[in-house]
Order: C-alpha cells, then structure tokens, then sequence
C-alpha cells in the first residue's frame, strides 16, 4: 500500500490553518486545502481525506505535496497551467498587422475581418483578436483639417487671448449663425421610449421649411443673444448687429469673435461697423471653428431639441428654438476656455509634422 508523505505543522501553522479551516470569510478553495493539511497532519492518508471532504484522491494528494515544497503560501495560489499552445505564430500575426496597415483589399477602400480572412486563409474570430491585440480599427475614419492661414497663431492668439484675458469694461461675444436648420415631420408616429426597448423614429420625414438662428455667446455668464431670420445674408447679419446693440449696455465696447464667412466681411457691413465704433470684430483662422465658443452652444442645442425633434410646421420650430433659448438663459453657465495658445500650437505643430511626413512616404 502507498504512504503518502508526513505532514508535519509547526504550532503558528496550527493556529493559521486551523482557523482558516474554520473560517466562513475566507475562500473556499482556501478554506478547503487548509482542511486538507489537517487532516494530513493528522496521520491521514489521501484517500481517507478524500472520502471525508467529498474530492479526489489525487486532489488530496497534490496540496499535500504543494504544503510541504511551499508552505502555506503555496496553498493561496492556484497552480500554473499553460492552457492551450498558440496556434497562430508570430510571423502569420505579423503578416495580418503588416497588410492591415501597407495594403488594400480589391475593390474596397479598408479590410473587413472577412476578407482578410479570406486573404490570410485564417478565421475571422483570429483575425478579430489580432486586431484587438494591435489596437487595430479599419472600419473606423477619423476626420481631421489643419488650417491653412497664414495668420493663424495671430488669429490663435488674438481670440485664445479674449477668452482668458477679457478687455476691461467691454464684453466678449462668440457669434455666428446656423443655417437650414429643417423643421422635420415624421411620416409615421414613433413608439415611446419602454423598459426593454428604445424608442422609435421614422428614418423618413416631411419637410416644412428651413430658418437660420443667429446667436452671441458671452462666455463671461454664458447667455445668449439670438434670433430667428429666414435667410443669412449680409442684410440679415446686419440686422442682428444691431439687435446686439440694443440688447448690450451701451457703455461697453464689444468683441465680436467670428468666422470667415463671406457675410462678416460686406463692404455693407463694413461700412456699419465704422459707424458703430464699439464693435470690434475678432476673425477666428479659416477651417478653425472650433475656435468660436457658440459652436457648442450650436451642438447642445441639435443634440438635445433639434436632432429627434418632430416640427409639424415651421412655427413650431421656431418655438421650440425660442423656449430652448429662454431656458438656457434662465440658468446660464460660463464658458471657461482652459487651453492656452501654446498648447494648441504645439499639437498643430505635431499633427502637421506627422501629415507632412507621410506625404513624403
């Protein structure tokens, strides 16, 4: 008959084990080599401390062997096991990230899992992982445009500055218009929103008429100066010029920062300007938007009133941009500009370098 090995414990590892025996806070798989251990001590075979916990002989038999080569330690950690060998070696993964990023698949502009699978003659599920392991994303297209101003750190400068260091005794606005915004109808009726379910939209609609919203932006407290005109021509923006005039105190020059826009630059417009000569107007650099702060007040207003909007007519459009505007104002909230001018031109200086030395590839 096999003896298995004596288990000898010293009297802290009778302590220890014991109570992890007896504990009902530690894991169960702890808990239950540490029963193993004691019975061992005990004078038990391996197969009697199997019948008594209700597992195997050899389970029994390899925690014994793991006390005695590591200790109680050796009963905290699971033993290592190698799992499955790989069955896609290093040169084939190399091959699928190396086509992913040098080569195109016929007829199609980026590789789907399926035709690279095709091509490399694995399965989409390896081909899937490989991805998954590089950070790889060929379905994904992410947009970019550098400005090409030859003014742009002036122009970067200048607006940065106004939105960090404000004039004295004058008030910043960030203006702009957005135009044809449609007052949508859906065909049908869509379902409500319901646990289990989202709600439902037509993908079709009716249109009733477009408006263009022209707005000004105080980043100082965040309230806007707006309205509604059928079309955005310099006439237009000439009248809401003086719509900012009459709703701004009178006292205070304005910075007007604004886009490259045509409109802006009238010489109709320009002739206004100089017969108002506290307005003052800021030009951000040409395909820099996202230098002009009413953009996001632009995006919060498609995000949460326009973009699932149902208009039966351009009135209700028309109210429905009013009521948002006037809740917005009710409770306004700063607009705080945290880049410096700096950082921005060090990262267009990056995103340039990387795009002209592609070019040159």
């Amino acid at each position: 008959m096999r003896v298995a090995p004596f288990v000898q414990l010293s009297q802290e590892q009778q302590v220890e084990l014991g109570k992890v025996a007896r504990s009902t806070s530690s894991s169960v798989r702890f808990a239950q080599r540490a029963k193993i251990i004691v019975r061992a001590a005990e004078g038990r075979q391996d197969i009697e401390i199997a019948q008594d916990l209700g597992i195997t002989r050899q389970k029994a038999a390899r925690w014994r062997a793991r006390f005695i080569k590591l200790g109680i330690e050796g009963l905290r950690q699971d033993a290592f096991r190698p799992g499955r060998k790989k069955r896609i070696g290093t040169s084939k993964t190399k091959a699928v990230v190396r086509k992913t990023l040098e080569q195109r698949p016929a007829n199609a502009t980026h590789w789907s899992t399926r035709t690279m699978a095709r091509a490399t003659g694995l399965s989409e599920a390896s081909v899937r992982r490989i991805w998954k392991a590089h950070g790889l994303k060929p379905h994904l297209l992410q947009t970019f445009k550098l400005s090409n101003d030859k003014r742009f750190v002036e122009k970067l400068e200048d607006v940065v500055g106004l939105y960090l260091n404000p004039p004295e005794h004058a008030l910043v606005l960030s203006c702009d218009e957005k135009s044809q915004i449609q007052a949508l109808d859906r065909t049908q009726p869509g379902l409500p929103l319901k646990k289990g379910r989202a709600g439902t939209m037509t993908h079709d609609y009716q249109r009733h008429g477009t408006t263009t919203l022209f707005a000004a932006l105080n980043p100082l407290d965040g309230t806007v100066v707006a309205t509604q005109m059928k079309r955005h021509r310099h006439q237009e923006w000439i009248r809401f010029l003086a719509l900012i005039e009459e709703q701004t105190p009178a006292d205070r020059e304005l910075h007007l920062i604004v886009d490259n826009y045509a409109t802006h630059k009238h010489p109709k417009v320009k002739r206004w300007l100089e017969k108002h000569p506290r307005f003052h107007i800021h030009f951000t650099p040409t395909s820099a938007s996202w230098l002009n702060a009413v953009e996001r007040f632009f995006r919060d207003l498609t995000e949460r009133r326009l973009r699932r909007g149902v208009f039966k007519s351009l009135a209700q459009l028309h109210d429905a941009i009013t009521a948002y505007i006037q809740g917005h104002n009710e409770n306004p909230r700063p607009f705080i500009w945290t880049a410096k001018a700096s950082d921005i031109l060090e990262k267009v200086k990056r995103a340039r370098a990387k795009l002209d030395k592609f070019q040159t590839v």
